[in-house]
């Protein structure tokens, strides 16, 4: 196991929609351990592939953090939703940000699981708007792509400044 490096913002890859996953095997499994070990030493609760550079659908998630209650998401579908709701989002490839963006209050997705087996949540509150975050990444959606323009241009420009003093720090 392995903590993955993450794709900070406005990085390409995160605007890819990333392509269906076609065999859940070991080394699938292995990198659904590594996105784990990576969200948890980020301090994420989530976490799309297209974050670590692998433009596959597969979703982690830990909304408790605790290593108990992990869901993996892989070809997730939003087969129904309803309500309305939202919170101040962060993002562990935008860091330091967040805003607030609308999401659905409920929804019903449909995965598979890391075993490769058909699975179906009915999710509510914080862990269906992670969800929704996370499938977000795996169509190429950012959480700055829900706010005004100029908001995001800003996060943007200081994002960019960011990537050029961790480069420079670590040539």
């Amino acid at each position: 196991m392995s903590v993955l490096q993450v794709v900070l913002y406005p990085d390409d890859r995160l605007t890819k929609v990333c392509e269906p996953v076609t065999q859940v095997d070991d080394e699938l499994n292995q990198f659904i351990d590594d996105m784990f070990d990576t969200m948890y030493q980020e301090g994420g609760i989530g976490l799309a592939a297209s974050q670590v550079g692998v433009l596959k659908r597969v979703i982690t998630i830990d909304i408790e953090g605790d290593k108990t209650n992990q869901v993996v998401l892989i070809n997730p579908e939003i087969l129904e939703s309803c309500g309305e709701t939202g919170i101040e989002e962060g993002c562990l490839s935008i860091p330091g940000y967040r805003a607030l963006v609308p999401r659905k209050e409920k929804i019903t997705v449909k995965a598979l699981n890391r075993q490769g087996e058909e699975v179906i949540y009915h999710a509510d509150d914080l862990f269906a708007i992670c969800i929704q975050h996370e499938i977000d990444h795996l169509n190429g959606i950012v959480f700055v792509d829900h706010i005004s323009n100029l908001k995001r241009q800003r996060i943007k420009d200081k994002m960019q400044k960011l990537k050029k003093q961790l480069y420079r720090s670590k040539a």
